[in-house]
C-alpha cells in the first residue's frame, strides 16, 4: 500500500493538531475522496486527518462520506476552489 504524504508544515486544522494531513491540491474526482479514505483507515481512534484540495466537489463529496462513516467533521475552511476538511476518526 502506498504511503500518504505528511508535510506538517502546512498542518493548519484550526481545531487540534492533525495526526495524518493528505495534500490532494490539483487532484480532481475520485482522488481526494480515496487518499480520504486510504488516510482514515490508516488512523487510529481520536486521530485528526486534515485534507487539503482544490477540487470544488470533493469539498462537498468529503464530508458526506465522513458523515456516512460516522466519523466526526471538525471543520471546512477556505473557499471552493481552496480548501481544507479536518476529520476526527
Amino acid at each position: 500500500m502506498p504511503e500518504i504524504k505528511v508535510d506538517t508544515r502546512e498542518a493548519k486544522c484550526p481545531v487540534v493538531e492533525a495526526s495524518i494531513i493528505v495534500n490532494c491540491r490539483g487532484k480532481s474526482c475520485p482522488v481526494p475522496l480515496v487518499e480520504t479514505r486510504k488516510a482514515l483507515r490508516q488512523a487510529n481512534p481520536g486521530d485528526v486527518v486534515e485534507i487539503i484540495g482544490t477540487h470544488p466537489a470533493s469539498k462537498q463529496e468529503i464530508p458526506m462520506a465522513v458523515k456516512a462513516l460516522g466519523l466526526e467533521l471538525l471543520s471546512i475552511e477556505g473557499t471552493d476552489s481552496d480548501w481544507m476538511i479536518c476529520i476526527r476518526r
